[in-house]
């Protein structure tokens, strides 16, 4: 299901834009149909009236979970979650009261240390599904503030779709915008719709690499901008948004941890409107890479601040059931089992 298709369907049952908005806000926030000052009933059209319940619950039907595998860290979990058509995505509840939703059944960048690429694109997500992985998240964490578009899929190829949700979420959704943050590998199309749209998120951007002809072979179907033209167009739209970007880096034992590379992001981050998100590799069978040894991602991360570039280190969630991006849809495909943690609402 579409945003749109929804709207259209209000429309049908007799709702004016107040009552439009209204119900998506009642969908997205999760809010009872006595919520506010004035109750939906008596003030929605009659027609409308009826059809709620059940719309309702075709929108809660849009997912569901199929597994849910519980961070040692006690605050992050990862959910496979099932769509209509059997299809499976990947859902991450963050620290700090975030989530991350998939925007893609499969993802076509093929990037080679992401499960997610090894099977390539299989459909877009609708924007009512990408909505529906957040009115899950909300319903487990009522103070659920943050939404990153960092899960299964490159943002930039369902731009439609993506920016459809973000605009939901960001005007009825009650998210501040710089709290909805647009992930991406670098499109040219992206940074021009991203500097139009009604809402604009806060950007993060894919690099992993300062090296042309090495980001070439990590991201091997990712548009063929440099990473100084990358960087060149979300540092513009950084500073015309008012959001620093993220700046994303996978750090690979071996591969880009190396001082030619610490000196390719001083030269190139230094002076940025924005911050570097250094990430250990998430180990997963099968993926010709390794996990750094922590110490050594925290000296990199030490220096880099220490030479002017704002650097965090961060772990990611789900290193400790296997659950990197992509692991929980592929390892349920081929029937293997996982550990399963119930996160209870």
């Amino acid at each position: 299901m579409l945003i749109s298709d929804l709207r259209d369907r209000l429309r049908a049952l007799g709702a004016n834009p107040a009552h439009e908005s209204r119900v998506l806000r009642h969908w997205v926030q999760h809010l009872p149909m006595d919520a506010g000052r004035q109750p939906l009933q008596g003030w929605l059209p009659k027609a409308l009236m009826d059809a709620l319940p059940a719309l309702m619950a075709e929108l809660d039907g849009l997912i569901a979970v199929r597994s849910e595998h519980a961070g040692s860290d006690g605050q992050s979990a990862r959910l496979l979650l099932g769509l209509q058509d059997g299809q499976t995505v990947e859902s991450v509840l963050l620290p700090r009261d975030g989530v991350c939703v998939s925007s893609q059944v499969g993802c076509a960048v093929g990037c080679r240390f992401c499960m997610t690429g090894t099977e390539g694109l299989i459909r877009q997500v609708g924007s009512a599904e990408i909505v529906a992985q957040v009115v899950l998240a909300r319903r487990k964490n009522p103070k659920l503030k943050k939404v990153v578009f960092m899960g299964m899929g490159e943002p930039s190829h369902n731009l439609a779709n993506v920016l459809d949700a973000i605009e939901l979420l960001g005007r009825e959704g009650g998210f501040a915008h710089k709290q909805l943050v647009f992930s991406t590998v670098g499109d040219e199309r992206a940074f021009a719709v991203l500097n139009t749209a009604a809402v604009k998120p806060a950007l993060a951007l894919s690099l992993h690499t300062t090296d042309a002809a090495k980001r070439a072979d990590l991201l091997p179907r990712a548009p063929r901008l440099t990473p100084q033209q990358l960087v060149d167009a979300a540092d513009a739209y950084a500073r015309a948004s008012g959001y620093p970007v993220q700046y994303q880096w996978t750090l690979l034992d071996g591969v880009n941890d190396g001082p030619e590379e610490l000196d390719g992001i001083v030269a190139l981050l230094q002076g940025r409107y924005g911050l570097l998100n250094m990430i250990p590799f998430n180990s997963a069978p099968g993926l010709p890479f390794k996990r750094p040894d922590w110490e050594r991602a925290r000296a990199i991360a030490a220096e880099l601040s220490r030479r002017g570039v704002l650097t965090k280190l961060r772990d990611s969630a789900g290193q400790d059931v296997d659950g990197g991006c992509g692991q929980l849809r592929a390892r349920e495909a081929v029937g293997r089992p996982v550990r399963v943690v119930r996160i209870h609402a």
